[in-house]
């Protein structure tokens, strides 16, 4: 699968690390292609860079990984986004001041031209990423979002990461409920100093 992924920090690197090695051809969406943070990157398998607009062109699928508050610089710079799957690893800890929208997904709704649009990858740590193991126990992973085809894809790339499951908890309304629970993970992490290394398993009772 051609995956373009936008930007470049600790989520969309891990991502990339993760995907390249399951054979998976990562498109880094970056300003400058020359220049830009993680270009180490580029020393993985498959993985090249592109300017944002071009890696999108080429890719099947779109991951939005950059710091919520250029959310809507990022998602206009994408260009036609037709028949392209938006998946949203992004929360809104830092709003623009111009943001109305609950969550970060609801503004890439707003400012492309496609619906398949869904919210995953973004309720655990990015050192968890590129390994989901604790133990005897694998953490889970959740999607949101009206797009069936593009829950398909992201839950197909979360089992790629290793992760047990990525369960699906509903349509576009269960996007700032996907928000709230990254930052209950993030409360929990560094406000309540439990650390990064905490994950959530959903655990089912045999009966």
């Amino acid at each position: 699968m051609k995956i373009a992924i936008i930007g470049t920090g600790n989520v969309g690197g891990a991502l990339a690390k993760g995907w390249s090695k399951k054979g998976h051809e990562i498109l880094l969406g970056v300003r400058d292609p020359n220049q830009f943070k993680g270009k180490e990157l580029l020393q993985l398998p498959s993985v090249t860079a592109h300017p944002i607009a071009e890696a999108t062109k080429l890719a099947d699928v779109v991951v939005l990984s950059t710091p919520a508050k250029e959310v809507i610089q990022v998602t206009k710079s994408l260009g036609d986004t037709t028949g392209k799957v938006i998946i949203d690893t992004m929360n809104s800890i830092q709003r623009s001041p111009e943001q109305t929208e609950r969550s970060t997904t609801e503004i890439i709704l707003n400012h492309t031209n496609t619906k398949d649009v869904v919210k995953c990858f973004n309720t655990t740590g990015a050192n968890h990423l590129t390994n989901p193991v604790f133990g005897d126990q694998v953490l889970d992973l959740f999607v949101a979002g009206d797009s069936t085809r593009g829950k398909t894809i992201a839950k197909h790339l979360a089992l790629d990461l290793g992760f047990a499951e990525c369960y699906d908890v509903g349509g576009n309304d269960r996007f700032s409920l996907m928000e709230e629970f990254a930052l209950f993970w993030i409360n929990l992490a560094m406000f309540q100093k439990q650390g990064r290394d905490i994950g959530f398993k959903l655990l089912k009772r045999n009966h």
